[in-house]
């Protein structure tokens, strides 16, 4: 039971002794012609006191509800800790430290704007190009990440506009630099793994594309302070949400 319907059940009791008060004032008035200042005071101390009983009761009741809640609470099996750490990591919701990698992608010098047969669409780090770079250090065993120093969790996405990169609400250019939290020889071979990846660099040996990988032996990715909430959300094709 919270404050606020305390505090109603309690204006209520005051609101209804209010009125009795007013009540019993007219009819003293009506039918003796003047006050009486002794059967209004009993009458106040008797709602008070009816008051302070329904206090009282509100008081036993929240105690009840406590009770209750903590016996409900007691029932639920435990998660084991290392579980409950698991999940607030890919929450993103705690700091994250250890050795990893940083892969850093930047668009082409304006020089590579007369190689013959380039677009400039060729000269500019594409939204999938970042998506091929996460999620192969994802498969690579990656246990944090950030883009930009943001941290990338489930709920995570970023939109590219031109060289423009516009993710959580904020907007950032070239170079992207992307951190991530693993194993660095893992993470290195799922890049290589990577087909999409594997496209990228041929565009860095084309016209230029900026690409580097370097190795770090202590990471600290800060913890997502974004919104939680997922506003939408789709069910893969084939995947049957009642079996």
């Amino acid at each position: 039971m919270d404050r606020r319907f305390r505090s109603a059940l309690v204006g209520g009791s005051v609101l209804a002794a209010a009125g009795l008060l007013f009540t019993v004032s007219a009819q003293l008035a009506d039918t003796r012609g003047s006050r009486h200042p002794e059967d209004l005071a009993q009458l106040v101390r008797a709602e008070a006191e009816r008051v302070e009983r329904l206090s009282e009761r509100v008081e036993s009741l929240e105690a009840e509800v406590a009770r209750l809640g903590e016996a409900a609470a007691a029932d639920l099996p435990s998660r084991p800790a290392d579980l409950v750490a698991r999940e607030s990591v890919l929450s993103g919701s705690r700091p994250v430290s250890g050795p990893g990698l940083t892969v850093t992608l930047d668009d082409a010098p304006a020089s590579s704007a007369s190689i013959p047969g380039a677009r400039p669409d060729d000269l500019v780090v594409h939204q999938q190009d970042m998506e091929h770079v996460i999620n192969a250090l994802w498969a690579g065993g990656a246990e944090a990440m950030t883009l930009q120093g943001e941290r990338v969790t489930s709920t995570s996405a970023f939109r590219c506009s031109g060289n423009i990169l516009l993710l959580h609400g904020k907007v950032f250019s070239p170079p992207y630099v992307i951190e991530a939290v693993g194993d660095p020889q893992a993470l290195r071979a799922a890049l290589d793994a990577s087909p999409g990846v594997a496209t990228y660099k041929q565009y860095v040996d084309w016209v230029a594309l900026g690409w580097s990988v370097q190795t770090s032996d202590e990471f600290e990715l800060p913890p997502y302070t974004g919104a939680t909430e997922l506003r939408h959300a789709r069910v893969p094709e084939g995947t049957d949400v009642f079996s």
